[in-house]
């Protein structure tokens, strides 16, 4: 696609609709370190600081995209938690169930499992100290909204379902990069079978996770 000089807001607004919806296509086909601005610019028909011009950095987009996937998330798992937990059950069963909705759901969703994995250690980074500010705000938007769920399903958690939601966001990104190796990997995998313990599926070792993360911060009876 090619563009005129945006001369409105509208046009404006368009533009950083475009450049998201690229970046968001692109991690359907490739892996968060590999989406560069260069090839985000090339392939939404934009010079690199006509795209800068819109965001600042690679970092600033992705991040962006972060927010909006976690936004989508977060809205589907209020109805999948609706729809698999009752709430009259005993808490160790709700706990389970809850455990095992969460890595259904997220296993679901790689990108955003690759997002929250790159999430500390780079798209944090290389970013204006206005943009990650408005970006934490958000993400603390998110997680209000996320103890909330938890806490309707296992009021028992109390304040400990904020650091549950934290850590469930935090474990879903470290456990996906052992989810999809690079294909240097898999070959290694299947030369030698015994790597492949080091492969981990991501549903199963996330619900195991989630389901120890609860016990050890669910009351004891």
């Amino acid at each position: 696609m090619t563009f005129q000089r945006a001369r409105t807001e509208e046009q404006r607004e368009i533009r950083r609709r475009a450049i998201l919806d690229m970046a968001s296509a692109m991690l359907d086909e490739m892996p968060v370190a590999a989406v560069t601005l260069n090839e985000l610019s090339r392939r939404v028909g934009l010079a690199k600081p006509n795209v800068l011009r819109y965001f600042e950095s690679r970092e600033a987009v992705l991040l962006e995209l972060l927010d909006h996937f976690l936004q989508e998330w977060l809205t589907e798992l209020a109805g999948e938690l609706a729809a698999g937990i009752d709430e009259n059950l005993p808490m160790a069963e709700r706990a389970a169930a809850v455990a095992e909705i969460l890595s259904r759901s997220l296993s679901g969703r790689v990108v955003l499992c690759d997002l929250f994995g790159a999430q500390g250690s780079v798209l944090e980074h290389n970013v204006s100290v206005e943009v990650v500010a408005r970006y934490k705000r958000a993400s603390l938007d998110r997680l209000t909204t996320m103890t909330a769920l938890i806490q309707k399903y296992l009021p028992e958690l109390g304040e400990n379902a904020t650091l549950f939601s934290l850590q469930t966001m935090v474990m879903a990104g470290a456990l996906s990069a052992y989810s999809t190796p690079p294909p240097s990997l898999q070959a290694a995998y299947q030369a030698e079978p015994d790597l492949a313990r080091f492969h981990l599926e991501l549903k199963d070792y996330l619900k195991l996770a989630l389901t120890a993360t609860l016990l050890g911060v669910l009351p004891r009876r």
